[in-house]
């Protein structure tokens, strides 16, 4: 029986872990990877301490910090999670089961697929949903990017430095940070298609058009373009979670400011949950909190 289970190992899973590692509880955590959504963020300019560094770097900082302590890391994605009487059971997907007497979910969310024509099929191909990870493949080539928050802004930025022309398809308003707006909107080979939405993908062994509506007057319009990158906010990942855990409209899990879900003993923190802001910093600050309730509603249960 293991202390606190943590489900996932993004910036508020390792901070959730060194937390409770800290106050002496035996902590296991089960991911699919270390780092979550940093993996996919080229540069971070926004945490306090480090005036810039790479997701990746940043990732291997926290969770070498987090090693300093005897915490037990499984890699492994989870099939589901219940609450039996006092303690929670974890089944993996290999079918084996881990038991904890708290549990925290931090396992962040997963990209939006756009869901039209020709998405599926040239995924791979020409339609892309990590500009970090595939920007150098499109070195002189004309790209489309879909969304219009910080990490479609920032690939924005990232893609100007490789590509001669850059799209950016924003449905309805950007709501990136404004000093990565100012900065892409310095950018003279970036175009904003301010109120377009993309309709189909085309192409032959790889992608050659992205057809976008104008919501304005419904017109079509072909986008010559080599790739599309796919940067159109997230999904909880929460299919494991019991029906009786209460979540909002979007799928996010519902806690109260100190990562407290309606579940007793279980807790939730990151991009996972409903908090507005979906910040490397907030998602850190949160994993502190979740640990910190766990703690105390052990005490309490002692």
């Amino acid at each position: 029986m293991t202390d606190v289970l943590i489900i996932g190992a993004g910036p508020a899973g390792l901070n959730a872990a060194l937390y409770a590692a800290r106050k002496e509880l035996s902590v296991k955590i089960v991911t699919t990877d270390i780092g979550g959504q940093m993996l996919l963020t080229k540069d971070i300019e926004n945490y306090l301490g480090f005036p810039s560094i790479s997701g990746f770097e940043l990732a291997d900082k926290m969770e070498a910090h987090v090693r300093q302590y005897p915490v037990e890391i499984i890699y492994s994605g989870v099939k589901s999670l219940a609450r039996e009487d006092d303690h929670f059971k974890v089944i993996l997907d290999d079918g084996k089961e881990l038991t904890g007497k708290t549990c925290i979910v931090t396992a962040g969310k997963r990209s939006r697929t756009l869901d039209i024509p020709g998405e599926k099929e040239f995924t791979g191909r020409g339609v892309s949903y990590c500009a970090t990870c595939d920007a150098p493949f499109y070195r002189k080539k004309t790209v489309a990017i879909v969304g219009g928050g910080d990490s479609a802004v920032q690939a924005a930025i990232e893609l100007s430095r490789l590509s001669p022309k850059v799209y950016l398809l924003v449905r309805s308003r950007i709501r990136a940070q404004e000093i990565l707006v100012r900065r892409m909107r310095a950018l003279s080979n970036v175009e904003v298609l301010m109120g377009w939405t993309p309709e189909k993908v085309v192409g032959e062994k790889k992608v050659t058009t992205l057809v976008a509506k104008n919501k304005t007057d419904g017109s079509l319009h072909e986008i010559k373009v080599d790739g599309v990158f796919v940067e159109a906010g997230g999904i909880p990942n929460i299919s494991f979670l019991p029906e009786e855990v209460k979540r909002n409209s979007l799928g996010e899990i519902i806690t109260d400011k100190e990562g407290a879900t309606n579940m007793p003993g279980l807790f939730a923190a990151g991009d996972v949950t409903d908090c507005q802001n979906k910040q490397i910093i907030i998602a850190a600050g949160e994993g502190a909190a979740a640990a910190l309730s766990a703690h105390e509603y052990m005490l309490a249960g002692e």
